[in-house]
Order: structure tokens, then sequence, then C-alpha cells
């Protein structure tokens, strides 16, 4: 499925909770019941280097709505909800994975915007709640307290005010928000007294399970503390039916997993998504016929790191299918000005351009941005299609933000995800195979606010 930004792109509950249902019965026939999903975070800072495209959007209300029907399906199909990372992870500026992040927002504030998807979230039924490796003192005071190993903001705020019972994890402790903090024991100790019910992901479980048993023998953990983590968690257990059946059938799996029916929720997430920011030559759908010669530029921030597969490996043929003279040239941060240069001066020979721009936040990465002098030839570009007259395209895959210093360009098309699903819808939008009638979930600066986006009808056959 496309990444939860797309649901917020696209509008629409109803295919939020199709995708958690789907989810939920492909994972329980894998033997998965526990869901680290949805992220209920409000993504409100366009700098925050790691929820980005992983939130439902910056209006609280609307992440709260998505999030819910996302919950409501997952519970529809047998798993377990979590929301992620409380109380708030989207107005940070600093990468959790890479340090901690410190939200300085009052009291108010919080409840106006950060817990207002949590409250939902809980009321539609999560399960359980992850925590976040940040410092909020507003909520507590204690210098270097992430939420993590924070009493008054696990059992005062979540247990206390919201009322929750479910399961509480931590995120990961490999994450240098505590894993510089602290040593590991001491970690997982402050985060089972502060209130959570398991420790994820520890650097060492031998010394977590150490400080916990050294903090139970202290006094800080009483027995009466240590049973009501191990009720919830066995409560679980058996409303999963783990009591009954461990295992799961194998023959059973090409029912479940892969099937038409998913596949088709996951198409129509990805197409209602797509969000049309600028067209200012009405260059959408392009207005090439099939023999013209285009010019395709695959810009990435960077060529490492791709996993599954590489950018622009299902656009690529897709714009072939149908304009076979495609020319594609892959751009990156380690493109020499040399090479650069050539390309805005062979531009010029093809009758249309179209470049796709890749921008990722990844964990651990700390990085969220183009190549300046990619981003200089992208509007360069523009400055040369106007003079010449051809249409240039520009689709937006990944990090949408990054239409923020693009805002020159003639077309924009924002696709709020990777890979081969998402390329194919975009193609099928630049060919104009598909209606464009997307709305942003998140503002991209004073040019493109919040609920902006240009409808396009099919072209003609």
């Amino acid at each position: 499925y496309p990444p939860p930004m797309a649901f917020g792109g696209g509008g629409y509950p109803r295919p939020a909770a199709e995708a958690g249902r789907n989810r939920a019965a492909v994972a329980r026939a894998m033997g998965v019941h526990v869901n680290f999903a949805p992220v209920v975070d409000v993504n409100n800072n366009p700098r925050n280097p790691v929820i980005n495209i992983r939130s439902f959007g910056e209006d609280p209300a609307r992440v709260g709505a998505l999030a819910s029907a996302y919950i409501e399906g997952l519970r529809a199909g047998g798993m377990l909800a979590t929301v992620k990372h409380f109380p708030g992870h989207g107005d940070t500026d600093v990468d959790s994975h890479l340090g901690l992040p410190i939200i300085h927002h009052p009291r108010e504030r919080l409840d106006r915007i950060e817990l207002v998807p949590f409250r939902a979230g809980i009321a539609a039924g999560a399960d359980a709640v992850m925590t976040a490796h940040i410092e909020l003192p507003a909520l507590d005071p204690t210098p270097a307290t992430p939420a993590t190993f924070s009493g008054p903001i696990v059992q005062g705020l979540l247990r206390e005010e919201l009322a929750f019972d479910g399961l509480v994890f931590t995120d990961s402790m490999r994450m240098r928000a505590v894993s510089e903090l602290v040593t590991p024991d001491v970690a997982a100790a402050r985060a089972v007294i502060a209130g959570h019910d398991m420790v994820l992901h520890s650097p060492d479980d031998v010394a977590a399970l150490a400080g916990i048993r050294a903090a139970a023998a202290a006094g800080d953990l009483t027995e009466e503390r240590i049973d009501r983590s191990v009720r919830r968690i066995l409560s679980a257990k058996a409303r999963m039916g783990l009591h009954r059946e461990r295992a799961v059938s194998l023959t059973a799996l090409p029912d479940v997993v892969g099937t038409r029916a998913h596949a088709e929720v996951a198409r129509e997430v990805s197409e209602r998504a797509l969000t049309l920011l600028k067209d200012d030559r009405s260059t959408v759908p392009l207005p090439a016929p099939r023999d013209a010669s285009i010019l395709y530029l695959s810009v990435l921030d960077y060529p490492a790191g791709w996993g599954i597969g590489s950018p622009s490996r299902t656009f690529i043929p897709e714009l072939e299918a149908r304009w076979p003279d495609v020319t594609a040239i892959e751009l990156s941060d380690r493109t020499p000005l040399s090479e650069i240069e050539l390309v805005r001066e062979t531009a010029r020979r093809y009758d249309a351009v179209v470049a796709g721009v890749f921008v990722r936040t990844a964990p651990f990465s700390g990085r969220m941005d183009l190549a300046p002098a990619l981003a200089d030839l992208l509007v360069a570009l523009a400055g040369d299609t106007e003079t010449t007259g051809q249409p240039f395209v520009t689709v937006l895959f990944g990090n949408p933000y990054s239409a923020g210093f693009l805002a020159d360009l003639p077309a924009i098309l924002v696709t709020y995800g990777f890979y081969d699903l998402v390329e194919a819808s975009a193609a099928r939008a630049v060919a104009g195979e598909i209606p464009i009638h997307g709305r942003l979930p998140v503002s991209l600066g004073d040019a493109f606010p919040l609920g902006h986006g240009l409808d396009r009808s099919p072209a003609a056959p």
C-alpha cells in the first residue's frame, strides 16, 4: 500500500478501513498479530526528517478520522492496532534515531494539535500505544527525560487522564535518542517504571532483563506493577486466540496474500492520492503524440539505500509503453556539474521533458533534500522549455515538501510515495488515462496551502 500521507491526499476514510482490514488478514495468515500502526503524528513541521509521509497529514481532526478508520479495519481483521508516537512526533526537526528531539509547546497547544488523533484512536479501539523518544517539558520538566522514561507522560497523561488501559510499547531502544542517554539496563528499567508493558528492540536484551530485575529487587518496581503488565500481555494474546492455536496454515496463504481484491484497494488509494499542484502551461495530461521524443530525468536525492528496487524502474517502461521514443537519464548528488550542464544543453532536442524527483526521509539518514545543483537544473529547464515551447512536467515521488524549493516549475504532480504501484499510477495520470482529484493533506509553503489541488479529467481517447 502507499504510505499514510497518500490516504490523506485521497481524503476518504473508507480506503483506510479497507487497507487496515486487508493488512490484518494477510498478517494474521502469516502469524503476525500486532501492527505497530497507524502513525497518528500530526506532521506540521516540513523539516521533520523522520515522520513526513508516514503521517496522514497536518490537520489533527483529519489525521484522527483516517487513523480511526484504519484501526477499525485492523480490528475487523483480527489484528491489534497501535497508535504512535505518543504524545506526538510530528513537530520535530530532529530524527530520534539520531538524537533526542525536544518539543517546547505548552500543554494547551498539545491538547489542540498533537493529542487530538491519539484521543480519536483510543476512542476507535486502539489496542496499544507506542511512545516516542522525545522530550516535552510542558508534560514533564525533568531534564533529559523523554516520554520513554516519563511517569507523568505514560502513567499520568496516558493511563490516568486518557484512561488508556491497553498495551504500551516503547519505540526501538536502539535509537540514539535513548541509547546514547543511558545504558540498556537502565533504559529498560526506567521504561517499565514509567509505565510501559513491553520494551522493544533493546541493544542488549540480557542487560535489559537484568536492569528490570534489579529495579524490582530495589523496590522501584512492585510485584503488583509487574503483574498489571503481564495481565495486559496475556489478555492481548488471549484475544488473538494464542492460547488455542499458535501455528498458521501455510496452505491457506495463497488465498489471502497478494489477492486481486487487495491490489485493487491499493491501486485506488494510489490513484486517488495524486495531487496536481501546478499546471501553468496546461501540460497535464502531457500534450505529446505517440511518436514524440521524450527526455525523462530520474532525479534522486542520493543513489544508495533504495532497497527493493531502483527508482523509475516502473515509471520508465510505463512511459515507453505510451511514447516509445524515451531517453532516460539518472541524476543524483553524485552527478558531476559538467554532466548536469550537458543534460540542460541537450534537453532542447526533445519534444517534451518529464522529470521524476525522488526525495526520501529515511531513519538514521538525517537527509531530506535534493542537491542544490539538481534543483537549479530543474529551475533552469523550466525557463528553457518556456522559451522553446516544450511541455515540461515534474512528478514528485516521496517527500512532498520538495515542492517548496521547486515552486517555479510549470507543472508539478505529487504522489506521496515510491516504487512500482505509485510510479504506474503517476504514468497513467501524466498520460491522461485517469482523473486527478487529490488534495494536499499538508501545506507546502504559502504557494500550496492545505487542501490545495487542481482537478483534471481523463484525456479523450
